[in-house]
């Protein structure tokens, strides 16, 4: 018996209705029922089900009427599904999209079927992701296969709302591409994810460029979410050495902010503009800090690539800014050809990618130019964070400014200059410190401390050096230079190891966070070092300054009896400490004897 033309207008009407309340006003649901909306829709989907099995039980199997009603049931089934997960009813929704896989198994690659496979395949691996993450990365691939499958067949995807239409024929065959291409793009998205879980960060990476692309070739994209998920994306590439990569993808983010900003000009409603550009300020902040990031990685790597192949650099270093040549293993679950393809060939972002070189730096000029556009950034993030708005931001900015005199001493020959350089990175350090209260930013403040220390520490290597080339008699400025580095040192080292005691009872804990383990010890060591650096007549005064530098030299070996396998962070360290004990009691029982 032939399905009367009212019964597909009933469910036609129905689908229509719980489209409109899952797509638009669940939007505008109150706050205290955010599901409302999804609540309503259920028992429709509930009544839509009922009637489409009861319009089966007398359908020929495999007929044209039967594949019809099986693929409106799959699509009653997945909204079923969906609803029950979104609303926390996980089991429930696992069971209807389950069902629902079960339906629509064997005409998966129809062209009815197809977006439904897809979207099931999807969801059931989001579930999944919390649970198993193998598992879920299974269903995920599924609906990969399918996609490439379908691909295959050069044939015209059904959208879903058309599948409730009367007549097939004047469907609109965009709609149904267009799905089709957003539901695949939807699963490399979430396979990128599930990759990265799995800490194949590479094949990640991969899928996540591969996303960007898609979202372009569609047009199916927010400018600023796309800016700011290339730029993220960069991150990763620069911290694997694809400064090649790195630097395109923020160009590309770059390139995308700029358009943005030239439609947000085009904006007359006062309103809207102000509340666009705000957010336009703060993620193109966002873009500058990943611009400086890479600048700065750009020169750490590249000082720490020299210190390594100190000769014939080009003959005996292989290691290059282009992931494309990057030695992949035998089982690498990514190709030279994908690593080849992290470009975005429709964006013109030469002008972008030419304000910064993407090789490793050689020469003290070439680093120059880097530093330069690394304060440039700098300075664009900081028109936006502000100590008073986005304090721990700001600080981080901070932070990364002193980095950027720090790298570029590196390629500075003359030591004058690397001494103002450190005394540069020393005064934003401090100058920050100054308007910071440790008890909110504990721990920005201990990286602070430590970083002081041991810029002062570097000064002072500088001026010793100095001080022992030099043939005539040291000046007291100059005396009076070195101690008052001596001095400075030693403090921060202190305020860094201080910010580690016990409130109730003033001491240093026998065991603190593993994670600033070394760089206590490390404190300690440097303070016992430091004192012996100090430069004076007054005997009295060089006991107190040996007896101070044993007691830092004690602090050492102490931590490492109380703490199994302390002494294996800083291994040659804790050996020197432990001599420096054996020998500075009889260096003390001497200036005793010479003082008496």
């Amino acid at each position: 018996m032939t399905i009367t033309k009212e019964a597909y207008v009933d469910l036609l009407e129905k689908y229509e209705k719980v489209k409109k309340l899952i797509e638009e006003d669940s939007k505008s649901d109150p706050e205290n029922e955010p599901y409302l909306s999804k609540y309503i829709a259920k028992p429709l989907l509930i009544g839509m089900k009922a009637n489409i099995e009861n319009l089966l039980r007398n359908r020929t199997p495999e007929t044209k009427e039967y594949i019809k009603l099986t693929a409106m049931l799959g699509v009653t089934l997945l909204n079923l599904g969906k609803i029950s997960v979104e609303t926390e009813e996980i089991s429930v929704g696992e069971k209807y999209l389950t069902k629902c896989q079960e339906v629509i198994e064997k005409y998966e690659t129809h062209p009815e079927f197809i977006i439904t496979s897809l979207r099931t395949y999807n969801e059931i691996g989001l579930i999944w992701w919390k649970r198993e993450v193998e598992k879920a990365k299974v269903y995920l691939e599924k609906a990969e296969t399918l996609y490439k499958q379908f691909k295959e067949t050069g044939l015209i995807p059904v959208d879903l709302h058309d599948l409730f239409k009367i007549d097939i024929p004047g469907y609109d065959e965009d709609v149904g591409k267009t799905n089709f291409e957003k539901d695949h793009t939807l699963t490399l998205y979430y396979l990128a994810q599930i990759y990265g879980a799995l800490n194949d960060s590479l094949k990640s990476a991969v899928y996540c460029h591969i996303t960007l692309q898609r979202q372009l070739e569609s047009d199916d994209y927010e400018m600023i979410d796309w800016a700011l998920n290339a730029a993220t994306l960069s991150q990763f590439f620069m911290e694997k050495n694809g400064f090649k990569q790195a630097r395109h993808h923020l160009a590309a983010s770059s390139y995308m902010l700029e358009i943005y900003e030239g439609q947000l000009n085009q904006i007359t409603d006062q309103n809207e503009y102000e509340a666009k550009i705000e957010n336009f300020k703060h993620r193109s902040a966002d873009v500058a800090r990943c611009w400086a990031k890479y600048g700065l990685l750009l020169l750490s790597n590249s000082r720490e690539r020299l210190l390594k192949h100190t000769e014939d650099i080009d003959a005996t270093c292989s290691l290059s800014p282009d992931l494309a040549k990057l030695e992949l293993n035998a089982d690498s679950s990514v190709s030279r050809e994908d690593l080849a393809s992290l470009e975005f060939p429709t964006l013109n972002v030469a002008v972008h990618e030419s304000q910064v070189t993407d090789q490793f730096v050689l020469t003290l000029d070439d680093a120059r130019k880097v530093f330069l556009n690394v304060k440039m950034w700098l300075n664009r993030a900081h028109s936006y964070y502000t100590l008073n708005n986005l304090a721990s931001d700001y600080i981080e900015i901070v932070q990364d400014q002193a980095q950027m005199y720090l790298n570029l001493s590196f390629f500075e020959d003359n030591p004058e200059n690397q001494a103002k350089m450190h005394k540069r990175r020393a005064d934003l350090l401090e100058n920050v410190l100054k308007e910071v209260n440790p008890t909110y930013y504990m721990q920005y403040c201990r990286q602070m401390w430590y970083e002081l220390a041991q810029s002062y520490g570097e000064i002072l290597h500088i001026k010793m050096d100095k001080l022992k080339e030099s043939n005539g008699r040291p000046t007291p400025h100059t005396l009076t230079k070195i101690n008052s580095l001596v001095d400075k040192g030693i403090l921060h080292y202190n305020n860094f190891i201080n910010s580690f005691k016990d409130v109730s009872t003033n001491q240093i804990p026998r065991t603190i966070d593993k994670d600033y383990q070394k760089p206590l010890l490390q404190a300690y060591f440097h303070i016992g070092a430091l004192y012996s650096r100090y430069i004076t007549l007054d005997k009295q005064v060089m006991l107190n300054n040996v007896k101070a530098s044993l007691e830092a030299y004690k602090k050492v070996t102490e931590y490492c009896v109380h703490n199994v396998d302390a002494d294996k962070l800083i291994p040659t360290e804790v050996s020197i400490c432990r001599e420096m004990i054996t020998l500075l009691p009889m260096k003390i029982n001497k200036l005793e004897h010479e003082i008496l």
